[in-house]
């Protein structure tokens, strides 16, 4: 973005179109990115110094069509603009480029090793995580960073990213009804961190094990003579 010289006149998001208005060829492409926002709506809800953007252009020249990416996740910024929320992101309104874009790869490759890493490497994102569900020899999910201006491949899974403070990894669970491999969130002991259906039964759980430890006490006390309710 800071390598083009910006003309005097800049839109602003409400100007521009919100998304490249290209159909996702794979419903994974609209539900992984989901996920992944789910959770974090639930991890970081006190917080709102970060967006992430599903489906949603990236500006960083007005005479230049967005880059789309299928997911994207911005730290330092605005969580909300206002009630009607953002329609686009637009890098000279924010200010902030994004420290990582997702790409889920389903049934075509849509330039994700070509175009799309040179677009996002010149930009400066310093995450790149491609996920593939098309590979069978080959590790599905790949994370790029952003080391002296090239893209390295990292090893591992989950890949802990520090400047986020979350891993990103992928392994089998279950999400919207579907068993199969989704990617998750983790913390810098490589634990998954749960997602909204997993947390409301681990409160329920956890409830109903606090209603068992107080009916034991309770009726300890019995034993012994005493009133709980007293």
């Amino acid at each position: 973005m800071l390598k083009h010289q910006l003309p005097r006149y800049l839109p602003s998001a409400e100007e521009l179109p919100d998304s490249d208005e290209t159909p996702v060829d794979n419903e994974l492409q609209e539900l992984i990115p989901g996920l992944l926002k789910a959770i974090l709506l639930i991890l970081w809800a006190e917080r709102m110094d970060w967006f992430f953007g599903i489906d949603m252009g990236i500006y960083y020249h007005p005479d230049y069509p967005a880059i789309v990416p299928d997911a994207f996740l911005s730290l330092g910024v605005e969580r909300f603009y206002d009630e009607e929320l953002r329609p686009s992101y637009v890098l000279w309104d924010e200010n902030v480029v994004p420290t990582l874009v997702l790409e889920v790869v389903s049934q075509n490759y849509r330039k994700e090793y070509s175009d799309k890493l040179v677009e996002y490497q010149e930009l400066g994102i310093l995450y790149y995580v491609i996920y593939s569900s098309r590979r069978r020899r080959k590790p599905r999910l790949e994370v790029h960073k952003l080391v002296n201006g090239n893209y390295e491949l990292q090893s591992g899974n989950p890949i802990w990213m520090p400047e986020i403070g979350l891993g990103i990894g992928c392994e089998r669970g279950n999400y919207s009804g579907v068993t199969r491999e989704w990617l998750y969130w983790y913390d810098a002991e490589g634990k998954r961190y749960l997602t909204p259906e997993e947390q409301v039964k681990y409160e329920a759980q956890r409830a109903a094990q606090e209603a068992q430890r107080a009916d034991r006490l309770a009726q300890r006390l019995r034993d012994l003579g005493i009133d709980p309710d007293i």
